[in-house]
């Protein structure tokens, strides 16, 4: 067992939003902030629809569990008070250096010196940004994929300064809200998981985009001949079209760079946010 109870998770989006359920399913109690009232409504409204996810798939979560866990969770949008007492924070804000350098200074001048520090970003190394924090041996990147719950990864990367007993805590830390720590051994884009998924949504976006074949097709070709549940499309929805978008634009690729303006202009502005909001390169309904 670890010294960690009090947890803040910063940002309430598809993925931050998970990780601060999961962590109060788990037990712990849990803080979690975003920038405004308007986004901590729907946060609300995101912790009360895994409430209702949890009881109709996780074994247990019926019968009070999973509301005893939303109990647990207070929201907020004052990032000071959010850190005030965080034992370990975790940063899933959006994938954007500067803001992630901003949101960390801002919490190494109001987190407690036992604070341990963690990002949840899916591209940036930790490195990248660790100094904004102050205690660089305090911080190292803690990554989740979507669907916590089922899909229950938490890959542990640290930084050549990072302390190996923070390291060892947060891959505890990590077990002990139903995760399978996965270790990684040194500082690599993308981690695991992403360094094996985000060729196969590339060569997808790519054989879309330059016309070679329709999504439909796509994810069909995919599903068959490798037996596994989702196409690439599919996979695109349950992430959501937001940090795609956000790793496409910034790519070097000029297939890339169009796959950025169709999911802006066909997708994110048309409100077709993927799974989540009903609709994406599919329909999902109510």
């Amino acid at each position: 067992m670890t010294d960690i109870t009090t947890v803040t998770v910063l940002g309430t989006g598809v993925l931050g939003s998970q990780i601060a359920y999961a962590t109060a399913y788990a037990g712990f109690d849990v803080v979690a902030y975003d920038i405004d009232e308007p986004a901590l409504e729907k946060a609300r409204e995101r912790f009360a629809g895994l409430v209702t996810t949890y009881e109709a798939e996780v074994d247990g979560a019926a019968g009070g569990k999973a509301e005893a866990g939303l109990a647990r969770i207070n929201v907020t949008s004052d990032l000071a008070a959010a850190v005030a007492d965080a034992d370990l924070v975790i940063e899933a804000v959006p994938e954007s250096l500067e803001i992630k350098r901003a949101t960390w200074t801002a919490v190494g001048a109001a987190a407690p010196e036992r604070t341990i520090f963690a990002t949840n970003s899916s591209t940036l190394l930790p490195s990248d940004f660790m100094e904004a924090t102050g205690r660089p041996d305090r911080f190292l990147a803690l990554h989740f994929a979507n669907r916590i719950w089922v899909q229950n990864t938490a890959e542990v990367m640290g930084t050549p300064k990072t302390d190996p007993a923070v390291y060892a805590t947060v891959v505890d830390f990590a077990r002990e809200i139903g995760m399978v720590p996965i270790e990684v051994k040194k500082e690599r884009p993308g981690y695991v998981l992403n360094s094996l998924l985000v060729p196969l949504l590339n060569a997808a976006s790519a054989l879309w985009v330059d016309g070679v074949a329709d999504v439909e097709t796509i994810d069909k070709t995919w599903r068959i001949a490798t037996g596994a549940p989702l196409g690439p499309f599919q996979i695109f929805d349950v992430i959501g079209m937001v940090t795609p978008y956000n790793i496409a634009r910034t790519s070097d690729d000029p297939t890339q760079q169009k796959f950025a303006e169709i999911l802006k202009r066909d997708f994110i502005d048309a409100g077709k946010l993927g799974a989540a909001s009903g609709e994406g390169f599919y329909s999902y309904g109510a």
